[in-house]
């Protein structure tokens, strides 16, 4: 099976995130996308964040009030021992399981950090990535400046909708006392 790897904090998860999953069953061709909730990201500040295992109870809450996804929640990272790079999570899956393809889902911020991530290289040759867009970041200039690097590199533009709402804003909006429950998935 061809399955999309989406990881991230997902605190929490909200109708952008429910959308690129949507897009990337419906419309981008994969047969599964695995929802990885992320204990703590090395690049963000834990501070204010649920528990890697509250994220990921509430990520299964959110995903079975919308069955008609293809989407698997996936609690790979909660046990391994950090840092949690990554390469670690997509080389665990394609031991777990060899006959699945893997490709990592990632936000257009995401590609323009990509250079720091470790064993990127790696990623962009052996399992490749496809990008939604985001607000602010030109997806076409970054993918040509990583080509410029290697050719080799597999790297899609989706085109996915515009997600314009963030899991800050939403946080933020809560603790001003705001009823964000438009937002959430």
């Amino acid at each position: 099976m061809n399955i999309a790897v989406y990881s991230g904090s997902f605190n929490p998860l909200h109708i952008g995130h429910q959308a690129i999953m949507e897009h990337l069953t419906r419309e981008a061709g994969f047969d599964w996308v695995y929802l990885i909730v992320t204990p703590q990201s090395p690049f963000k500040d834990a501070s204010g964040v649920l528990t890697g295992r509250q994220r990921y109870e509430a990520a299964i809450e959110a995903v079975k009030r919308h069955p008609e996804i293809h989407v698997w929640i996936d609690d790979i990272e909660l046990s391994m021992d950090p840092p949690h790079y990554t390469i670690r999570t997509l080389d665990a899956l394609r031991e777990r399981e060899p006959e699945n393809t893997f490709t990592l889902a990632i936000g257009a911020d995401n590609l323009e950090s990509f250079p720091r991530w470790r064993d990127y290289r790696r990623i962009l040759l052996e399992y490749g990535v496809v990008v939604f867009p985001r607000k602010g970041f030109h997806r076409g200039y970054l993918k040509a400046r990583l080509l410029k690097e290697n050719p080799q590199y597999r790297i899609t533009l989706l085109k996915a909708p515009l997600v314009t709402i963030s899991s800050t804003e939403i946080r933020e909006g809560i603790a001003e006392g705001k009823n964000m429950d438009k937002y959430l998935m």
